[in-house]
């Protein structure tokens, strides 16, 4: 066997340090390996975004802290809605997965259901998900929802609130929207979290929470 066939082989090691990554020159002969270099190298940051934004760390918000602040488009009659200027006014911030689906259905009718209810507290209640305000309407208008619903299409406010997140589904992993719920009061603090939602029942112990805050 030819030692010059195998020479100077190359291979990238698999891990990073999000500064550098480490590459193995090798060097081989026919039987065994001469010797292993390790050598670290500046990556220009066009190449390693993608390997930070992977492994990049959002502290999920808890209970007292500030609730992190957003503007967003809402679906019905347009405009937007930034939460700083709502202060004052209890919200309840739903993020459910996708519009007209089985179990996000069945939620929003739940909020609107109850919506005079938080109404008479002055509890300003929103769903969220990353659907169009166009696909949003849609769904509005099929099941006759009049909870506001706001759109989060690139997932910002999703990730500040720690609800996008990795799914396991038969096997196959993949990003999306964890149900969750969120209970801010008029300070801008998160005064509930309820994650991994269960849908019945849930509107109404939202409600019963709110109205003891109120």
């Amino acid at each position: 066997m030819r030692t010059d066939a195998l020479r100077h082989l190359a291979f990238t090691a698999p891990f990073a340090d999000g500064f550098h990554w480490y590459f193995i020159a090798c060097s081989h002969s026919a039987l065994f390996m001469r010797r292993i270099i390790f050598y670290s190298c500046s990556i220009p940051s066009i190449m390693t975004r993608g390997a930070q934004q992977n492994t990049k760390e959002i502290a999920m918000p808890d209970i007292g802290d500030i609730a992190p602040d957003f503007t967003m488009p809402k679906g019905g009659k347009g405009g937007e809605i930034t939460l700083s200027a709502l202060k004052s006014a209890p919200v309840v911030l739903y993020f459910y997965p996708r519009d007209d689906t089985p179990g996000c259905t069945k939620e929003a009718i739940a909020f609107t259901e109850l919506l005079s209810e938080f109404d008479e507290i002055g509890v300003r209640v929103f769903g969220v998900s990353k659907d169009t305000v166009a696909k949003h309407d849609k769904f509005s208008t099929k099941h006759e929802l009049s909870v506001p619903l706001l759109s989060d299409a690139d997932s910002d406010v999703c990730e500040q609130y720690g609800v996008w997140v990795e799914k396991n589904m038969y096997g196959r992993k993949s990003m999306g929207i964890e149900r969750a719920t969120f209970l801010i009061d008029g300070e801008g603090r998160l005064a509930q979290i309820w994650r991994k939602v269960k849908v019945p029942g849930h509107a109404q112990e939202v409600l019963d929470t709110a109205k003891a805050l109120a």
